[in-house]
């Protein structure tokens, strides 16, 4: 007779972990299922750790609402439990009348969202803020910040211990199958290949949100599940910057992200990224060879900057639902039940602004769950 458990969830990045926390309460009995040695190692703690605002998402996506929700949610938590973070709040910068153009629109589409801050700042009204930087115009949100992701994560993750939640590292799930009304999930860890049920299993696997969807039994690709690895690099400048921009800077959105942009870390040193780059393998090396293009970035707005001022410093993988030159798409977070997949809950192509919204997401998670 296999072991049975109320819940399963998959994957222990920040998603996993604040659904773990989130359900939890419920006194449900979960156990959170991660193929690597601890929490949090992927996606989770290579991003930018911006809080944003919800300006670049559609009107009433999932992107736009769970981000709004998600960065005052987030503002509460850090408060109430002495996580760090800085409401630095950020400028978009323009170079152009294009660009110009392009933040107006922004404008209007974080108001339509809910962002009822926005500032469209003149080349005089921006020098007054950020006096190193050249640009022509600049969008200014005051209520982006960033935060210590690592800190938030540990948080998480002791609470939903604290909640009862199980933790089970160094473990893959290799195989789901229904099982009447619930689900036999095999696993596989040091010690061989077993397996137990689950009355619910939520699938939080990130980068293998799609895999796991598709051992679940879902077509992925009539689903449109499938997912498409984008690496952003990070280069960081040298220390004599430390002081040289006082908000996150931001040039115009790009079509696969929000484009190179400076942002001065919790420790005070300034970081020069994401790039966005399509590949085919997860790999977290920074090619040297991309030095010149974040140069030619951070020189539009910071003219000053020498090509030597820049070291490589680390990188991180987006899992996105667009592959290279399509259209938006949303965050999945679906109870697959019209499927056929009753008890399945699918999150998938939760990259930016995952974070930010992480915990509006748990609580969504919450109210879906069968």
């Amino acid at each position: 007779m296999l072991a049975e458990i109320d819940v399963a969830i998959i994957g222990a990045g920040v998603i996993g972990l604040a659904t773990a926390r989130e359900i939890a309460q419920e006194k449900k009995e979960v156990f959170v299922f991660e193929k690597n040695r601890t929490f949090g190692l992927e996606t989770s703690s290579r991003n930018s750790e911006v809080i944003h605002a919800g300006i670049y998402y559609p009107e009433d996506s999932l992107k736009a609402k769970l981000c709004v929700e998600g960065k005052s949610l987030l503002y509460k938590l850090c408060d109430k439990h002495n996580i760090a973070y800085k409401m630095s709040g950020k400028i978009i910068v323009a170079a152009s009348k294009n660009e110009t153009t392009q933040l107006e629109k922004l404008y209007e589409q974080g108001r339509k969202n809910g962002v009822d801050d926005l500032v469209l700042l003149s080349r005089t009204e921006l020098k007054k803020l950020e006096p190193n930087i050249e640009a022509r115009a600049g969008l200014l949100s005051p209520s982006s910040g960033i935060l210590d992701s690592h800190t938030l994560l540990k948080f998480l993750y002791s609470q939903a211990r604290e909640k009862e939640a199980e933790f089970v590292f160094g473990t893959e799930v290799i195989g789901i199958e229904r099982a009447g009304a619930k689900y036999k999930v095999q696993i596989k860890d040091r010690d061989g290949i077993s397996a137990f049920v689950a009355h619910v299993v939520v699938n939080c696997a990130g980068l293998n949100s799609d895999r796991i969807a598709q051992l679940a039994g879902i077509d992925i690709a009539k689903a449109g599940y499938k997912l498409h690895y984008c690496k952003g690099e990070y280069f960081s400048l040298d220390s004599k910057y430390r002081n040289l921009v006082s908000r996150l800077i931001y040039p115009t959105p790009e079509q696969v992200g929000h484009g190179i942009h400076w942002r001065q870390a919790l420790d005070g040193r300034v970081l020069l990224g994401p790039n966005a780059h399509y590949v085919e393998a997860i790999d977290y090396a920074v090619d040297e060879m991309h030095k010149q293009a974040f140069y030619n970035s951070a020189k539009r707005f910071l003219p000053f900057v020498e090509l030597e001022d820049l070291a490589p410093e680390s990188a991180g993988i987006r899992p996105k639902l667009q592959g290279p030159g399509e259209a938006f798409r949303d965050f999945v977070i679906v109870h697959e039940e019209k499927a056929g997949f009753p008890g399945l809950i699918n999150l998938i192509g939760i990259e930016s602004p995952g974070l930010t919204a992480s915990l509006a997401i748990a609580q969504y998670v919450g109210r879906i769950m069968p």
